[in-house]
């Protein structure tokens, strides 16, 4: 690892709400951060100076920089890659003098943020909820303010899913929007789509707005809206869920795979409960109507009113001719 590559790591800190380190090549040994997200993708992004790089750091990504540039109150950092490669940390100071450090993008930097907090309450009906985390996930929901268990594991489709003996019961896709339109321009998503059909439940949850579709600096947006209609048309069971943020997406999938899981649970006990059921005994023949006897005493040559009671001999042969041989 040289000192002008830009790093993120695992911040391993015990009871952090940080859980990744970046190293900004900025000076003679960097500057090394502690931040709520891997990437500015959808919003700001809040940092603070940690302690120090550790030297055992699981290290997620490593790229390198082509300018690293401090301006006033304010770092520019540009990464020599395609995508994602233009951000900017800036250090404010809030209410009663405290430092912070933003870091953003042009496009985090006048996106509106939805005027919401996302809630913390646990989902109706779960209290022990396991969740299986792809291991092929790079950046991972991390659910901390959710009362859940994490799993990581290979899964058959979908980002994080729920099982039930042994066999996924709901999967969620997570989709950044670059993901998403990348997806739906070569293919690769209808491909996913049909592996999530085959499950009970399944979702796809997008770390965006829809309307950043028609702003999209590659595809033009009516191209990528088209194919997104046309798959929900084809797989109407598998909604694709537009979430604004990261922090919303990730709470719709844990509040998605709760539902699914309580969903399963009723299900399962309904079932039980039919099979205990005790058999009903059998039902007793119907009494035939007039008219059915008239009919059938005509038909085997025996005189019969047409109106009035039929006779008590004329129903007795027609009991006898119903019995079994």
């Amino acid at each position: 690892m040289t000192h002008d590559d830009f790093v993120i790591a695992r911040n391993d800190e015990e009871g952090s709400s940080l859980p990744y380190l970046l190293r900004v090549p900025l000076g003679e040994h960097g500057i090394v951060l502690k931040a709520r997200e891997p990437w500015p993708r959808t919003g700001k992004v809040y940092c603070h100076r940690a302690d120090g790089w550790p030297d055992d750091a699981e290290v997620l990504e490593r790229v390198p920089v082509r300018s690293c540039v401090r301006r006033g109150a304010a770092v520019d950092l540009v990464l020599d890659r395609g995508r994602e490669n233009r951000s900017q940390f800036v250090m404010t100071t809030v209410r009663g003098g405290r430092q912070v450090i933003f870091w953003q993008t042009a496009r985090t930097a006048k996106q509106a943020r939805p005027r919401v907090a996302v809630p913390s309450a646990r989902a109706q009906g779960v209290r022990d909820l396991e969740i299986v985390v792809d291991t092929h996930e790079r950046y991972a929901y991390t659910f901390k303010d959710s009362q859940v268990r994490l799993v990581k594991e290979a899964l058959p489709a979908g980002d994080y899913a729920v099982r039930r003996e042994g066999g996924v019961l709901a999967a969620v896709e997570r989709k950044s929007l670059a993901d998403l339109v990348s997806g739906l321009t070569t293919g690769r998503l209808k491909y996913q789509l049909t592996e999530l059909a085959s499950l009970p439940r399944a979702a796809v949850v997008v770390e965006d707005r829809y309307s950043r579709i028609f702003q999209h600096e590659v595809v033009r947006g009516s191209v990528a809206a088209d194919a997104l209609a046309e798959l929900q048309v084809a797989w109407p069971g598998v909604p694709v869920v537009f979430c604004e943020t990261r922090a919303l997406a990730q709470d719709w999938t844990y509040r998605f795979l709760a539902a699914a899981s309580v969903a399963a649970d009723l299900e399962s006990g309904a079932a039980a409960v039919v099979a205990d059921l005790v058999p009903g005994a059998p039902l007793p023949r119907r009494e035939p109507t007039a008219a059915e006897v008239r009919a059938w005493a005509a038909g085997a040559g025996i005189d019969c009113p047409a109106k009035g009671r039929v006779p008590k001999a004329v129903r007795a042969a027609y009991d006898e001719a119903q019995l079994p041989e």
